[in-house]
């Protein structure tokens, strides 16, 4: 493996306020990085660089470069462990919604990452720690620190903290046609029809909430929530889905 200094260029020394913050997010994340350099320079903006110089930091782009491929197979192993009935079209479809911009900038703003990005002075003052583009980017940037440091079992154990939580938790749903997959599963070995039926609305108009259920005959599949009727009834079959491969309802 290249000598992570060589690779780094020289190391960042940053002030002790700045150290403390990166202290305080490596207990937050309870990991403890082993060459913390490779955790400053993952949130190092090229900004920062040019304003330093003459002391020759390195930006996060290659780490960057790097995490942009291991997360990609982090979620592909993932998707390809849970979701035995997807093809290989809606394992790509699916992969790409989690890899994307907004969704890297959700993960990167729940762990707060924008408050320890290095900065030039000018990207500060334009609201560069908020952009979001910078964000996945030192997202993707962390991953490829934590791989070079660690390896993929501590990788995969922080994607299993962030990120797997919300594809098991449906959050990335309207990506996929959970309702067209129930429909081929029950038709593989079944003769009866699948309905969906709301069973709660609540909230104000801005803001409605649906609960749905989904049966086959009269035998209660799945339930789910979501702020339309369609997001509900995708959210019933994904979990109908679920209970179907686990076994919890008979097909």
């Amino acid at each position: 493996m290249t000598n992570n200094r060589k690779e780094m260029g020289r190391k960042i020394v940053l002030s002790k306020a700045v150290r403390d913050d990166f202290e305080q997010l490596q207990r937050k994340l309870s990991i403890e990085f082993k060459d913390v350099s490779l955790l400053y320079n993952a949130f190092t903006h090229s900004s920062y660089v040019n304003e330093h110089r003459r002391k020759k930091y390195t930006d996060n782009e290659r780490l960057e470069f790097l995490g942009d491929a291991v997360l990609e197979l982090g979620v592909s192993k993932f998707l390809y462990m849970t979701e035995p009935l997807m093809s290989e079209g809606e394992l790509t479809k699916l992969r790409a919604a989690i890899v994307c911009e907004p969704a890297l900038v959700s993960f990167a703003n729940e762990l707060e990452f924008g408050r320890y990005v290095l900065l030039g002075k000018g990207e500060e003052q334009t609201g560069g720690r908020t952009r979001p583009a910078l964000l996945a980017d030192v997202f993707e940037a962390f991953i490829g620190a934590l791989y070079t440091d660690q390896g993929m079992e501590v990788v995969t154990a922080f994607l299993e903290k962030v990120v797997f939580p919300k594809v098991t938790g449906g959050a990335f749903s309207h990506v996929m046609d959970y309702k067209s997959r129930l429909q081929e599963i029950i038709q593989q070995t079944n003769t009866g029809q699948l309905h969906y039926e709301v069973i709660e609305e609540k909230g104000p108009a801005h803001a409605k909430e649906f609960m749905t259920v989904v049966r086959l005959d009269e035998k209660l599949l799945g339930t789910g929530k979501g702020r339309s009727k369609k997001e509900a009834e995708q959210e019933a079959a994904r979990h109908a889905i679920v209970a179907l491969k686990s076994g919890q309802v008979e097909e």
